[in-house]
């Protein structure tokens, strides 16, 4: 099927788009709406049940988790436009949402005060986050991260149901032992009914997963159990059961802007504004580059933004790039993101027909279904990638994971993320230096340490690596160490291959040309770049080197410049006699011999 979704000039950057846009392009109506409307409905019937269930995670109305499924599918088309990515509630977001109001002490009457005015907030920060483009900078956010959140937060899931599928209710906590400790001290008072539901609960799930697969399960499992409970009330038995919807559940209105409790709720909306991005980029990249396309990553934020803030305006939930509706959509064959109105609207339309019979599920049958969904979240295949890969790797989860079981899960998610940037830019602040002599060919080779210098008062030092300002100090540190040689009188620093020089690694070069000249010692820069000769000049640093002494690259011969900087250092040292031959093809910009026998000067 092909896909009719509107398109982008291929090569370029393209703009943030603003304002709404179809998302349909021509031809639409006749070749791709039927794969839309069997893709919508697929989403819907799926979208409908999981939106109640991620409600119960957040601890809010069952209704906000159906009208956030529906506002964010029937909003973010307009503003997107990637077929790829299927927006709502999820389990992260979700989650994250009941830590917030844990750590605040809020009641659920609370709860719904503060929801509508987190989700605005959420919204703002992906609008702003859009213009910034911050879709680059994620990137360097290990998954480990992700993983080990998720993990712990499916954990925090199943032990917070526990006490819906065994009958009793525990005070509020924030962290899982304290969820645990409590629910342990709670056991003697469960309910032998509750439980028998609970049991035949996870019975008709499995069975349902075994038997019939092309079966919506967890609708499905909701009406086999909604059934078995209206059984057992003819017989006595009486087990909770939810709040019923209804159309008043649609009314909009904007969130009271407190400026203390934004200060309250600031930390938790910048941790789901993160979840969001990476949760909504990891999926839409996935499945393009399965389907061959990509994914305007930027675009998808800034409608998510806008889908966010109109869930807080309809009381709703945070809305993200979900997994598995988004998984769903694909396989369903959706060719647009019209498949999400489609999706939306069935929600809406669901909503008003069966809002009221919500009333007859039991509360134990859909915690044991939020115990199923949080089970699906463990990966023990990529959590074992994980642990095996770098250290790096391992670290990062297991803070991250740890983190999130002891503390607010907002608080793991930034421990987690600083150190996966300070993992990072130790990696990265590792600049390599090479020291390289010239072989009897001409080409430069690297020095083997039991090998002696070719000119023992002259050392070619090649920088490989990034000189910002976390490698600064160790670049300046392996220098000094090859200075300690007493034999030495020059260096050439080949700095063809070393990347993002800032002003830190300016400031050590000028005080390593300073210890040098002490010394009586002479630094030769050799191999730079155009980048590089640019920040030398602004900074000055070209007049303190001297331009006598300085050699950018040529583009045609990467190892001409070292050759002149070398014979340059024979014309610090007053010798003349020294062979230097070197592999040059004919270079148009210079009118330099290709084999070079006795220099004399430059």
């Amino acid at each position: 099927m092909p896909d009719t979704s509107p398109r982008t000039t291929p090569g370029l950057k393209p703009h943030l788009r603003l304002l709404p846009r179809s998302p349909v392009g021509p031809g639409y109506w006749q070749s791709g709406f039927k794969a839309d409307l069997r893709a919508g409905i697929n989403l819907a019937l799926f979208a409908f049940p999981q939106g109640m269930a991620y409600a119960l995670i957040a601890g809010l109305p069952i209704a906000y988790g159906i009208v956030g499924a529906a506002v964010a599918s029937i909003a973010a088309p307009w503003f997107g436009g990637s077929r790829f990515i299927s927006p709502g509630p999820t389990n992260a977001t979700s989650v994250l949402m009941l830590s917030a109001f844990l750590a605040l002490g809020a009641t659920e009457a609370d709860r719904m005060l503060l929801a509508p005015l987190l989700l605005l907030m959420v919204g703002m920060l992906l609008i702003v986050a859009s213009f910034l483009r911050i879709a680059t900078v994620i990137q360097f956010i290990s998954r480990s991260v992700v993983a080990g959140y998720i993990t712990a937060a499916a954990i925090l899931i199943m032990v917070n149901q526990v006490q819906n599928a065994l009958g009793f209710r525990i005070p509020a906590s924030t962290t899982l032992i304290e969820v645990s400790m409590r629910t342990f001290t709670h056991l003697g008072l469960t309910d032998p009914v509750t439980v028998g539901m609970s049991l035949l609960t996870v019975v008709t799930y499995l069975a349902l997963r075994r038997w019939a697969p092309v079966l919506p399960t967890v609708a499905a499992t909701l009406v086999v159990a909604s059934g078995a409970a209206a059984l057992g009330r003819v017989f006595g038995f009486e087990v909770a059961q939810l709040t019923p919807v209804g159309a008043s559940a649609l009314s909009a209105g904007l969130p009271r802007l407190d400026f203390e409790q934004i200060n309250l709720l600031a930390s938790a909306a910048l941790a789901i504004s993160f979840l969001c991005i990476l949760e909504s980029s990891s999926i839409g990249k996935s499945l393009a580059a399965r389907s061959g396309t990509r994914l305007d990553t930027n675009q998808e934020i800034y409608a998510l933004g806008i889908a966010n803030t109109l869930s807080g305006i309809f009381s709703g939930m945070a809305a993200s790039g979900s997994l598995t509706r988004s998984a769903l959509g694909w396989s369903s064959g959706a060719v647009s993101s019209f498949s999400n109105f489609i999706s939306g609207t069935l929600i809406v339309a669901m909503l008003l027909a069966v809002g009221p019979l919500i009333g007859f599920i039991p509360r134990p049958a859909l915690a044991v279904v939020v115990i199923f969904v949080a089970l699906s979240l463990i990966n023990p295949a990529q959590i074992r990638i994980i642990l095996k890969s770098t250290s790096s790797d391992a670290a990062v989860f297991l803070a991250t994971f740890c983190a999130a079981l002891l503390f607010p899960l907002d608080t793991a998610i930034y421990l987690g993320v600083a150190l996966s940037i300070v993992l990072f830019v130790k990696k990265a602040a590792k600049p390599e230096l090479i020291e390289f002599t010239f072989t009897e060919e001409g080409q430069l080779a690297a020095l083997k340490k039991s090998e002696p210098r070719a000119t023992p008062d002259i050392s070619i030092v090649h920088v490989e690596g990034n000189l910002f300002f976390g490698a600064a100090e160790l670049f300046q540190e392996q220098l000094r160490r090859v200075c300690e040689d007493p034999n030495l009188k020059i260096i050439i620093l080949r700095l063809k291959n070393a990347h993002h020089l800032d002003s830190s690694a300016i400031l050590a070069l000028e005080e390593l040309i300073a210890q040098m000249r002490l010394l009586r010692r002479d630094l030769i820069v050799s191999g730079a770049r155009r980048d590089v000769v640019l920040l030398f000049r602004r900074t000055g640093l070209l007049d303190t080197v001297g331009i006598e002494n300085f050699f950018p690259e040529s583009p045609l011969n990467p190892t001409l410049s070292t050759r002149d900087a070398l014979k340059r250092a024979q014309e610090i040292l007053g010798r003349h006699d020294a062979n230097i031959r070197i592999f040059s093809p004919p270079d148009p910009s210079r009118d330099l011999p290709a084999d070079t026998g006795s220099t004399g000067g430059r």
